[in-house]
């Protein structure tokens, strides 16, 4: 009996033991140990000129900062850092203005005039300018991967929630026509937002009249728009005859800009940014400043360079949207705000499985091939075809931010895309731009340049070689040297359309990094364009309508779809889809594509920041962990299981 109980006992404690470690917490991810940075938070009161800041991180030698190397900069009677001293004058803020002088001589005999454009039909009503503070506060961090300089982008000036956002309605009531955020607290410094003109009452604005009257009184400066479907034509001729007022008072006239002028001008491309949403979207006050931010800082002000369009997913599948007119209408009606009605484009799943019939049905990850989260680019690329007029589209998502001004940031990531070279240039999108490690661009341009001659040779430095996991088998191609990118990349048994793909002058070793510089984008991307294969990201095989039977054709993917893609770009996806029966995962469609046709695609090393000590040769060795150096083509990749290290930065899909 003694024994009996002795044992009841002994397997109580162990059965004790087994429960205690199905409830066991997994250990710490490695990053979560590292301590938080402190200066993010220093406020306006703390600025002083950049050059004058001894930034918290990263530095040099990371690990030797300590926080009395920022009060260092400080007089005595500046106090701690931590201590919120309301009693310290803010600076004078000033009117931030990105934009050309559009009336110098220089521009008008380059480009033409423009005319100014306006909120209200009776072009009196005038959009406020932005108000920006000069310096950083003190010890603000530097970016971690990125840089403001490479980019042209200010890295000494600051905004303030209104300077940035009182343009469009924050710090004044509702009944004057704001959106009665922002009314309490410090508000040193907000009445300067309207110090040269009145508050905007928002209630009496129509965006889509203001963005036409702006449209059509600027067209002579714009490329003439591409034929396009009988659709569209039929879209064009109800749109003209639903003017708004006062539409036909703002068309450029003969007298004043004669026809011998406009053929002189120089004509600038047309740019769509294109938000993505669904039927059912609630808009929140901080949606409406920055929808109006995004269509008066690009549209309005830019007099016409940029368009905002709506593309609106219609997730109930038994709403036929394409066969009623009036049900059409009325969910547009229900979808937008009453100030941005007009400027939506509505889309549904069983429409796309129309336009792009009998595409080979995988069920990847039990989803079908159209549904929004795999086919989320067949809409856009629709899009595109049905709207010709536009050299390029944004294509942009309701949760992306930008601090700063967007006309500026759009104009700057673009003009450094276009004088990228096409050399080595794939190579470069795959890994992350790490200042504080890497040196200067150009000492980050030769590093590749080098682990790019190394991999030809076969010396390929790849930490996962021999490690394989979740049944991955070994790849016959795994040690085979590695050749750079140089013009199309074709996927093996396909018969692509490539009479209009672009072919390399020369040889990738005879060129001096000529080919490319001065082209234009097809595809800029803000996450680096990464080789899927090999990597642990479970939607790397989420490949239609391809012949597999030698393998998965060539892939490129960038996790996040906001991105500008050309109109060739957009318009050769939807011609393979729809007549080649292609496609792929929504983050590899497109950089796949462009891959496969020779195009343009680049990587911009924007700004970057991270809200941990991570000790910087760690930080590179976790983002371009994998094949030889780069940050995918390896099961080392940060992309799949390893994802998490993103938590902690300012761009990523859920990081924060």
């Amino acid at each position: 009996m003694g024994i009996f109980i002795l044992f009841l006992v002994q397997m109580s404690v162990v059965s004790s033991r087994r429960l205690a470690g199905l409830h066991r917490p997994p250990p710490p991810l490695v990053w979560e140990d590292f301590p938080f940075l402190k200066r993010y938070v220093g406020g306006i009161r703390t600025l002083v000129s950049r050059e004058d800041s001894i930034p918290e991180y990263p530095t040099l030698v990371d690990e030797s900062w300590s926080e009395a190397d920022t009060n260092q900069t400080q007089s005595p009677a500046d106090g701690p850092m931590n201590v919120d001293r309301r009693d310290t004058t803010i600076p004078a803020s000033s009117a931030f203005n990105p934009y050309p002088d559009y009336s110098s001589e220089e521009y008008l005999t380059e480009y033409g005039p423009v005319r100014e454009c306006f909120l209200d039909a009776g072009a009196t009503v005038r959009i406020p300018a932005l108000q920006s503070y000069p310096g950083v506060p003190k010890g603000f961090p530097e970016p971690i991967m990125g840089s403001y300089e490479l980019l042209d982008l200010p890295h000494n000036t600051c905004f303030d929630r209104y300077g940035r956002l009182g343009p469009y309605g924050y710090g004044y009531s509702k009944q004057r026509g704001g959106s009665g955020a922002g009314l309490n607290g410090e508000r040193e410094g907000a009445e300067d937002v309207w110090r040269d003109t009145e508050e905007v009452d928002y209630r009496r604005v129509i965006w889509a009249d203001a963005q036409e009257r702006c449209a059509s009184a600027n067209s002579h400066r714009f490329k003439p728009g591409r034929k396009r479907d009988v659709m569209s034509e039929q879209q064009d001729e109800e749109k003209q005859a639903e003017q708004p007022k006062g539409f036909a008072d703002f068309a450029p006239q003969d007298d004043t800009i004669p026809t011998s002028k406009l053929l002189s001008n120089k004509l600038l491309p047309k740019t769509a940014v294109v938000l993505r949403m669904w039927h059912g979207y609630k808009f929140r006050d901080e949606d409406m400043f920055f929808v109006r931010s995004l269509i008066a800082e690009l549209s309005l002000l830019s007099s016409g360079e940029y368009t905002i369009h709506f593309l609106i997913h219609v997730q109930n599948r038994d709403l036929q949207i394409w066969a009623d007119e009036g049900l059409y209408q009325q969910i547009l009606d229900e979808s937008l705000p009453e100030e941005f009605r007009g400027m939506g484009t509505l889309w549904s799943v069983p429409q796309m499985e129309l336009i792009y019939p009998a595409l080979e049905e995988t069920h990847f990850m039990d989803r079908p091939v159209r549904e929004v989260y795999r086919g989320l680019m067949m809409p856009m690329q629709y899009f595109a075809y049905q709207h010709q007029e536009y050299d390029f589209f944004w294509h942009w998502e309701m949760d992306a931010r930008y601090t700063g001004h967007w006309y500026e940031f759009f104009e700057k990531v673009s003009k450094w895309a276009k004088a990228q070279p096409r050399k080595g240039l794939w190579e470069r999108n795959a890994r992350f731009f790490i200042p504080a490690v890497h040196g200067s661009w150009e000492d980050f341009r030769q590093m590749v340049r080098v682990q790019i001659d190394t991999a030809r040779k076969g010396n390929i430095h790849d930490i996962s070689r021999g490690r394989h996991w979740a049944g991955l088998s070994k790849s016959q191609d795994e040690d085979k040297p590695d050749q750079p990118v140089w013009g199309p990349e074709r996927p093996p048994l396909e018969n692509l359309t490539t009479t209009n793909d672009p072919i390399p002058p020369t040889s990738y070793d005879n060129d001096k990094y000529e080919w490319g510089v001065g082209e234009d984008a097809d595809l800029i991307t803000f996450n680096s364009i990464f080789d899927p294969y090999r990597t642990t990201w479970h939607i790397t095989d989420d490949v239609t309508g391809y012949n597999r039977s030698q393998g998965f054709p060539p892939r490129r993917a960038t996790i996040g779809t906001v991105s500008r893609l050309s109109r060739r770009l957009l318009l050769t996806m939807h011609e393979e889809t729809a007549h080649k029966k292609h496609t792929m995962f929504s983050e590899i469609w497109a950089g796949s594509c462009a891959l496969h046709h020779g195009y343009k695609a680049v990587y911009v090393p924007h700004p970057v920041y991270v809200d941990r000590r991570w000790p910087l040769d760690y930080f590179d060795s976790v983002f371009n962990g994998g094949r030889n150096g780069a940050s995918g083509g390896s099961f080392s990749s940060i992309y799949g299981v390893r994802e998490h290290n993103f938590r902690g930065t300012s761009w990523f899909f859920n990081s924060g």
